[in-house]
């Protein structure tokens, strides 16, 4: 299943009824400090929309959600990794994406045969605090050159202007997050990075 290259991020399902429509394939729904209801239901909502839009949802750390709303994707960082019942999510046939900042992390994403790995950040973010720095484009050519034929995610101070010099480093697809949720216009931008993208 080859994946889109655009995978923008998104903390509400509000956000994939507005930028579905104008064509992303591949989306993350992150959802941080919700009830387990608001979560269910989030997740119910984002997957039917997906499926409408004939796009691929992933669903950020709340794999029992994704299993119940029979999504096929889910991301795990290395905080979830410890918590995660890994043998339930390859039971349910979910695909796995990993978090990763440094060869320790790499090593054990790598063990766990993932999907995809993402590295980042790989410019200065302000999305969270973070013990690591910026990776830098050449750890990403470091990061492709390890992982070979898995699909390498970059994310972390995204832009459009960065995208073409990211693939360039090896980079298969760009998340973004910040540049399209803080844009004055945030569809103007989407239409942006699926240009610069496609």
């Amino acid at each position: 299943m080859t994946l889109d290259r655009f995978y923008p991020i998104f903390d509400d399902v509000s956000w994939l009824e507005r930028m579905l429509q104008l064509g992303v394939k591949l989306v993350q729904l992150r959802l941080k400090d919700r009830t387990e209801d608001a979560v269910c239901d989030q997740v119910g909502r984002a997957q039917a929309l997906c499926r409408a839009h004939g796009a691929t949802l992933v669903v950020n750390d709340h794999w029992q959600a994704a299993i119940a709303a029979r999504c096929d994707w889910v991301h795990l960082g290395q905080e979830d990794l410890d918590t995660a019942d890994l043998d339930a999510i390859r039971a349910a046939g979910l695909r796995l994406g990993v978090s990763t900042h440094d060869e320790a992390e790499l090593a054990r994403a790598l063990a766990l045969s993932p999907h995809y790995v993402a590295l980042g950040p790989v410019y200065p973010t302000i999305l969270k605090k973070m013990k690591w720095h910026e990776q830098g484009l050449d750890r990403v050519t470091q990061w492709k050159r390890r992982i070979g034929p898995i699909p390498l995610v970059a994310i972390g101070g995204m832009r459009v202007d960065r995208a073409a010099g990211v693939f360039q480093a090896g980079a298969d697809i760009v998340s973004a997050v910040t540049d399209i949720t803080l844009n004055a216009d945030p569809e103007l931008r989407v239409r942006e990075w699926l240009e610069a993208t496609r």
